[in-house]
């Protein structure tokens, strides 16, 4: 026991410190003062009994306060003594690393596990974590009792795994962090791995499968582990995939939307935006019918150059939190106009299909003297068009959708428009047009500015800021 035990943590030091020599290089620069900064880590995680016991050693800390985030089921939080200076910046109450030049210290705690480890289960934000700090590079060794069979995953790629004479040992390694950690009986393997992904499933993969797989354009390179499952997890670090098939397409829209949502910061958007998003960085529709027709409008309406600009604008985003009316934002600049586009805010309110690209004037209305911020005017294939529902009623009718068209109501003028019969009824006489008085949008209608004069009998006047309605005197 005791020359297997030595064997295992021999082997744990080699390829810890093999690992470790060839990351100084890149990891030497990365540290920053007096606010945010990068470290390295290695954690330990033995799993015995009902419990995971974990030592984490923290590498390349900077010279200043840093402090600790414990896991919320973390007990006994504690000085983890690997050499003489292992703890010397642990403050007493184990909160948080005291300034000094001291570049690693060592923790340890325990996460308790109820009633044990289960198949299928995901350990999810079990490693502490240090205040400000990003991990740059993680290491993870995981040792079970021999008896205990089954496979462990992260996010990290796979290095290596061995059954000894006492424990099962597996290690991975690689760039980022690491938050949750899946555990799985049964059959469940690693079948391949690349430099982006790894693959686990119950059954081998086929050769074409891995060869499409190389083809696919990816955001960037920090790696992610796909498993098979037919009752996929719902919520799981970003680094973690759950896919009940797999095929080139699921692959590359979820690998490509988890790294959008570890990428860029959103803020109360729906998914098919993120889709919409990932189309233009990675050159390659994906996502839902939605997310297609939207991408399908802007490139239809876009120039080349346009569009490339669309694109270096949402590779720029960075920090900023993203939301509908920064898209919206962005859009309107690049399309370069004078007026601006609610586009993807109208399309979040359309719970049915999509809504198409309108354009509004930004000055705003007046009825009768009265500025009126209901009424919109918009720009819709060559036509200016004002929001009935909202600007009639100011001008003295009623307005409705009803069985035969939308009707338009006063005291003595009665307006019925059937949608596309070319023609109107006004005081019970029909007449016939070439164009539409009134048309519907998605759910609203609108009435075209030329008709609005004519048959409303209002007077517009336009200025630099705002658009001036008054009525006319009827005779």
């Amino acid at each position: 026991m005791k020359f297997a035990l030595s064997f295992f943590s021999i082997l744990v030091l080699i390829i810890a410190g093999t690992l470790f020599f060839q990351y100084h290089a890149y990891s030497s620069d990365l540290e920053a003062g007096g606010g945010s900064f990068h470290y390295s880590q290695e954690i330990e995680i033995v799993y015995r009994e009902n419990s995971l016991d974990i030592r984490q050693h923290f590498k390349n800390l900077p010279n200043q306060k840093v402090k600790i985030k414990w896991p919320e089921k973390a007990v006994n939080p504690s000085c983890f003594i690997e050499n003489e200076k292992s703890c010397d910046r642990l403050s007493e109450e184990v909160s948080y690393f005291a300034k000094g030049e001291i570049k690693s210290q060592s923790v340890s705690y325990i996460i308790p596990i109820e009633g044990g480890l289960k198949n299928k289960m995901l350990l999810q934000n079990i490693f502490a974590t240090l205040i400000n700090g990003e991990a740059s590079y993680s290491i993870v060794h995981i040792s079970t009792d021999s008896k205990v069979e089954g496979q462990w995953v992260t996010g990290l790629p796979l290095v290596g795994q061995q059954k000894l004479a006492l424990v099962n040992y597996v290690m991975f390694s690689g760039y980022g962090t690491v938050h949750d950690v899946y555990w799985q009986a049964g059959g469940l393997t690693p079948q391949e791995k690349t430099p982006v992904i790894s693959i686990y499933a119950q059954q081998a993969v086929s050769q074409d499968f891995l060869k499409a797989l190389e083809n696919i354009q990816f955001l960037n390179d920090e790696h992610i582990a796909i498993i098979q499952e037919k009752s996929p997890v719902k919520s799981h670090d970003d680094r973690l995939l759950f896919l009940p098939t797999l095929t080139v397409e699921a692959v590359e829209q979820e690998v490509i939307l988890s790294q959008i949502k570890s990428q860029f910061t959103f803020e109360d958007v729906p998914e098919w935006l993120l889709e919409v998003m990932a189309s233009y960085l990675v050159n390659d529709v994906i996502g839902t019918d939605k997310a297609k027709k939207i991408v399908q409008t802007l490139n239809d309406y876009m120039t080349a150059s346009q569009q490339q600009a669309w694109q270096d604008a949402l590779k720029n985003m960075g920090d900023e939190p993203i939301t509908l009316a920064t898209m919206d934002q962005h859009l309107s600049q690049v399309l370069g106009t004078d007026v601006k586009t609610s586009y993807f805010t109208l399309n979040a309110a359309q719970e049915q299909g999509t809504y198409p690209l309108l354009f509004e004037d930004a000055r705003s209305v007046y009825v009768d003297g009265t500025q009126r911020e209901d009424v919109h005017v918009i720009l819709y294939e060559g036509q200016t068009l004002y929001t009935a529902d909202t600007l009639l009623p100011y001008l003295g009718y009623s307005v409705g959708e009803g069985e035969h068209g939308y009707y338009v109501n006063s005291d003595n003028r009665t307006f019925r428009f059937p949608q596309e019969h070319g023609f109107y009824v006004f005081n019970q006489r029909r007449y016939s047009t070439i164009s539409e008085p009134i048309i519907k949008i998605a759910d609203r209608y609108y009435v075209e500015e030329a008709w609005l004069q004519r048959l409303f009998l209002v007077e517009l006047r336009k200025e630099d800021k705002q658009i001036q309605v008054s009525m006319q005197e009827q005779q």
